[in-house]
C-alpha cells in the first residue's frame, strides 16, 4: 500500500509527531508504513540482526544507533533478511553500508548516510525500549508512515 505522508498530515496533524529532515532514503520502496520495534545499539549490530529476524512481518524496525556515523549498522546481508521476512521498512539513526546494493532491493530504508566499515558484534543494546531522536519519541507498537517527504509517527494506527 502506497502512503503519502503529506496527506496524513492533512488528515490526522493532531495524531502525527514529524521527524526532523536528518535522513537519507535508501532502496526501491520509496513508502512503507507498519508498526514498530526498536533496538538501541551503539556502533554494534547483533541486535539489529537479531530483531531482523524475528520481528513480525509487515513491521518497521527503527535502529537507535545513537547517531554515529563510525561505522554502519545495516548492510545488504541484513537489508536482504528484512526483504525476504517482508518487513515494511527500516529507520537507522545511524549509517548503513552496501548502499548501491541496497538500493536495488525490495526495501524502503532511512539512514543517515553511508560508512563502509563494519560495526562491532559485542550484542550489547536494548530492545522494544522507547527511543527519541530526530525530534520525536518512538514506542514500540506506535506507527511509523515514510515516504520521500519525510517520516511520521503515530501513535494510532491511521488506516
Amino acid at each position: 500500500m502506497s502512503i503519502q505522508t503529506a496527506d496524513i498530515c492533512d488528515t490526522h496533524r493532531e495524531k502525527v509527531e514529524v521527524a526532523d529532515g536528518l535522513f537519507n532514503h535508501f532502496g526501491k520502496v520509496k513508502s512503507f508504513s507498519g508498526p514498530i520495534h526498536t533496538v538501541k545499539v551503539y556502533e554494534d549490530n547483533v541486535l539489529v540482526k537479531k530483531a531482523l529476524q524475528t520481528i513480525p512481518e509487515g513491521s518497521v524496525l527503527v535502529v537507535d544507533g545513537g547517531g554515529s556515523r563510525k561505522c554502519a549498522l545495516l548492510g545488504d546481508n541484513l537489508a536482504q533478511i528484512a526483504v525476504t521476512r517482508k518487513l515494511a521498512g527500516i529507520i537507522v539513526y545511524g549509517c548503513i553500508r552496501d548502499s548501491a546494493q541496497i538500493n536495488g532491493m525490495d526495501i524502503g530504508i532511512f539512514a543517515l548516510g553511508t560508512n563502509p566499515l563494519k560495526s562491532n558484534k559485542q550484542g550489547k543494546g536494548q530492545e522494544n525500549v522507547p527511543v527519541q531522536f530526530a525530534g520525536v519519541n518512538i514506542e514500540p507498537g506506535f506507527h511509523l508512515y515514510g515516504d520521500e517527504d519525510g517520516i511520521l509517527i503515530s501513535e494510532d494506527q491511521l488506516f
